[in-house]
């Protein structure tokens, strides 16, 4: 069953990056977050569950596989984009607001990205799936 747990695990980790993308453009235009600043883009920060060095440490022929995981999300420092709009309620003195500078194409084509990854994880589960139940099948058979 180690399949399907590390595609579960991918799966996971891939629709925790889809909200995150989700966040960041949803916010593209947010002036003012609750603590009164820019919103700042955020980035999902994910990697192996077993660092390579632990794997290659293990004595056995074949180490065990674990998957991925989420290490955590960081905000990042992308600065602002200055828009002047001096009717707007968070206009500066010179009549500029604040917005994040995310580039929408980027956060489309890692949306596009994931969404792949999450397909990509779900396929491999369910022909892991189909291959256990197959093997169940034979086992009844003999």
């Amino acid at each position: 069953m180690q399949a399907m747990e590390i595609s579960m695990s991918g799966l996971d980790v891939e629709w925790q990056r889809l909200q995150v993308i989700a966040q960041n453009i949803a916010n593209v235009n947010t002036s003012r977050t609750a603590d009164g600043g820019v919103y700042r883009p955020l980035k999902l920060v994910s990697g192996p569950k077993v660092s390579f060095g632990e794997v290659m440490s293990q004595r056995s022929a074949v180490p065990p596989m674990q998957g991925v995981t989420v290490y955590g999300v960081e905000a990042q420092n992308q600065g602002v984009r200055r828009v002047y709009e001096p009717a707007h309620p968070h206009a500066d003195a010179d009549g500029f607001v604040s917005y994040p500078e995310i580039d929408h194409a980027a956060e489309m084509t890692s949306m596009i990205k994931t969404s792949r990854a999450y397909e990509a994880n779900l396929v491999a589960l369910n022909i892991s799936m189909q291959m256990y139940s197959r093997a169940l099948d034979i086992g009844k058979q003999q």
